[in-house]
C-alpha cells in the first residue's frame, strides 16, 4: 500500500508515520473496547449466576446476553470507536454477532457439561470467560471493520479514493 507523505517529510517518513498513526488508533480503540466489554461481561457473568439459580442456565445466559448487548451495543458505539449514536441498524448489526457469541458461549459451556456433568461454578465461569474472550476479539474485528466504520473518504493512492474502513483494514 502507499501513501502520499505529508508535506515537508521525506519519501517513505509518510508510510511510516501513517502506519504508527494507525497502530495507535487501533490499540487505543480495542483497549477501550476490551475495557468496555470486560466489565459488562463481568456484569452480565454476575447476573447470569444469580439467574441460573432461578432459571435454566441457558435461559439465565439468553437474558443476560440480551440485556448486555444493548449496552455493549452503546457504549462501544460511542466509547469505543466515536461513532455516535449507533442507530437501529447498529444495534441490529451488533446484536447479530453477539448472537454468534451467544451460541459460541452456549455450545463451550453445554460441552463442559457433557464431558464433566459435575464440574463446578468456577470452571463453569472459566470456560464461559475464555469463550466470551475470544468471541470478543472477532467481535472487535467485525465492529470495528464493519458496522462501526466511517465511510467518509480519507485516504487517496494513485487516483483511487479509500474508504476509512479500507485503509484501516488495509494497514
Amino acid at each position: 500500500m502507499t501513501t502520499t507523505a505529508p508535506p515537508g517529510a521525506a519519501d517513505g517518513e509518510g508510510i511510516t508515520m501513517n502506519g504508527l498513526r494507525l497502530v495507535r488508533l487501533h490499540a487505543a480503540a480495542f483497549g477501550r473496547f476490551a475495557g468496555l466489554g470486560s466489565a459488562v461481561t463481568l456484569a452480565a457473568s454476575a447476573a447470569l449466576v444469580l439467574l441460573s439459580q432461578w432459571i435454566p442456565w441457558m435461559a439465565a445466559n439468553a437474558l443476560t446476553t440480551v440485556a448486555s448487548a444493548v449496552v455493549a451495543t452503546e457504549l462501544h458505539a460511542r466509547v469505543s470507536f466515536g461513532h455516535g449514536r449507533p442507530g437501529l441498524a447498529g444495534h441490529l448489526k451488533s446484536a447479530a454477532t453477539i448472537a454468534a457469541g451467544w451460541l459460541a458461549t452456549s455450545a463451550a459451556v453445554g460441552a463442559l457439561t457433557m464431558l464433566r456433568p459435575g464440574a463446578g461454578l468456577v470452571l463453569q465461569q472459566t470456560v464461559y470467560l475464555s469463550a466470551t474472550a475470544l468471541v470478543g476479539i472477532g467481535r472487535y474485528l467485525v465492529l470495528r471493520l464493519a458496522v462501526f466504520a466511517e465511510d467518509i473518504p480519507q485516504r487517496q493512492t494513485g487516483g483511487e479514493i479509500r474508504s476509512r474502513a479500507a485503509y484501516n483494514a488495509a494497514a
